[in-house]
């Protein structure tokens, strides 16, 4: 019995473009609620998960709105991504300074999936890293 042998196509398991860097990949808690994106020019949104479909292999989510012209000349880009469990604060990383945010300071950038989010605070906008507080 011989057996037939072919290469297949489509081993990869993400495609970037030429000026693309691919976020590293973040964990799930199980107590998972919330999802805290941030971008290279200031923006913070935070979603629920539950927002957050699972789509088929090959395909990807819209997490934050970054407008065309920007994404397209490589001015923005998404620089940090956090998943919080309930009334976990969040903390913020640009340069040597940082900016801890807590449930009620949360809820003022929280918003739909997909939308544009709002501004951190002067200071804040050069993100270097967005990290979930863990209490202890």
């Amino acid at each position: 019995m011989a057996i037939s042998i072919r290469q297949k196509a489509g081993k990869a398991v993400l495609n970037l473009g030429s000026d693309s860097r691919s976020l590293p990949p973040v964990s799930v808690p199980a107590g998972a609620e919330q999802v805290a994106v941030a971008t290279s020019a200031g923006r913070l949104l935070v979603f629920p998960l539950a927002q957050l479909p699972e789509l088929a292999r090959g395909k990807g989510n819209k997490l934050i709105d970054i407008p065309s012209a920007r994404r397209r000349d490589g001015s923005e880009r998404v620089v940090g991504l956090c998943v919080l469990e309930a009334g976990q604060p969040l903390v913020v990383q640009a340069g040597k300074r940082h900016l801890t945010l807590k449930k009620d300071d949360l809820s003022g950038y929280e918003g739909e999936r997909g939308r544009r989010g709002r501004a951190l605070p002067r200071g804040f906008q050069r993100v270097d890293e967005l990290l979930a507080l863990t209490e202890g």
